[in-house]
């Protein structure tokens, strides 16, 4: 039976060619072959360049080196492409226009997405990280609690996303009045990239992000973290829900995949951060310190377990900043195939 195949609708990915193959990478399980086929179907997976996203970084950096972690589980009919993007609600309008299947995303798009669409768009198949984000403050500048940013501004990595959400909702849980164009605090969508300059420059007073920004903001523009989101989850597995419905082997052969790979991270954390460093370095053209990714990987625990219940405060944030209106009809939110 020849597979489906599947069109790419409009996006590019970042591809650099980079040799970092070593002997320890993970490899193949026994009886897995390298043979390609044609036509294939094509498997097109999104992910971020931040380490709370090491899953889809050493996947995309194996498919990259032709040693694919995910290809090798999910047979020589299938082809992987991997695409990159800043911050979730990106990754999430890829998802609606049917640019990619999958994504690696934090829980407040995904969750923004589901309810948008009716539960008709999206699924949650797996987790991936917790922990790993937080608030940093430059050193002298006397911030110790949400009150002293009346008048301030606070960056985060895009409207919508995990840490601007968590971010508004924390500052107006302790009084303080946000709007998306202004209110007491400014609260300012920046690219992760232009955060660290502008904190550098003190244009901005603190940024809510994820790893390795937080460290480099500690370690490069001499930050203080005033709140460190270690039991937060920060990254989830998102699939479409017409992926998941149309190709449901295929979709739980790469959750099963996602879980090993999972796994192996989690017993092999140095090899672990050397792809993830690699592929860093790939998609940002700038290596990264070997203290600086050490120091950003002890924020977090990566794990593929995922239920409803922790992600029900990521609904009560939205709705007090706004991003939702509607009582949201969960049950359909988690799916993890069978």
């Amino acid at each position: 039976m020849n597979p489906h195949r599947v069109i790419l609708l409009g996006f590019s990915v970042l591809v650099v060619n980079v040799a970092c193959q070593k002997d320890s990478t993970p490899k193949a399980p026994e009886g897995s072959s390298a043979a390609t086929a044609s036509p294939k179907l094509v498997l097109r997976v999104g992910h971020f360049p931040n380490v709370t996203h090491a899953q889809g970084l050493i996947g995309h950096g194996l498919t990259r080196e032709g040693d694919g972690w995910f290809e090798q589980r999910l047979g020589t009919a299938v082809e992987v492409e991997w695409f990159v993007y800043n911050a979730g609600p990106s990754a999430m309008e890829a998802i609606f226009a049917g640019s990619i299947d999958l994504t690696y995303v934090g829980p407040s798009p995904a969750i923004n997405a589901y309810v948008k669409s009716r539960g008709e768009e999206t699924r949650i198949m797996a987790g991936a990280a917790i922990g790993g984000s937080g608030l940093v403050v430059y050193a002298s500048s006397g911030i110790k609690a949400a009150a002293d940013f009346r008048g301030k501004k606070v960056a985060t990595p895009q409207l919508g996303n995990t840490q601007d959400v968590t971010c508004r909702a924390w500052l107006i849980a302790n009084g303080l009045k946000v709007t998306q164009l202004g209110g007491d605090v400014d609260v300012l969508p920046t690219a992760n990239p232009d955060q660290l300059s502008l904190f550098e420059r003190k244009a901005i007073d603190g940024v809510w992000t994820v790893e390795p920004w937080v460290s480099r903001l500690e370690l490069e523009a001499k930050g203080i973290v005033l709140i460190d989101e270690r039991d937060t989850i920060t990254t989830v597995l998102v699939s479409s829900a017409r992926f998941l419905k149309e190709h449901r082997d295929l979709a739980r052969k790469f959750a099963e995949a996602h879980a090993q790979l999972t796994e192996w991270i989690a017993a092999n954390p140095d090899e672990a951060q050397r792809l993830v460093a690699d592929e860093l370095k790939a998609e940002t053209t700038r290596p990264m310190a070997p203290e600086l990714l050490a120091r950003s990987w002890n924020r977090l625990t990566f794990t593929n377990r995922i239920s409803r219940e922790p992600l029900e405060k990521f609904v009560d944030q939205a709705r007090s900043v706004g991003f939702l209106k509607d009582v949201a009809d969960l049950s359909r939110l988690v799916e993890v195939p069978r």
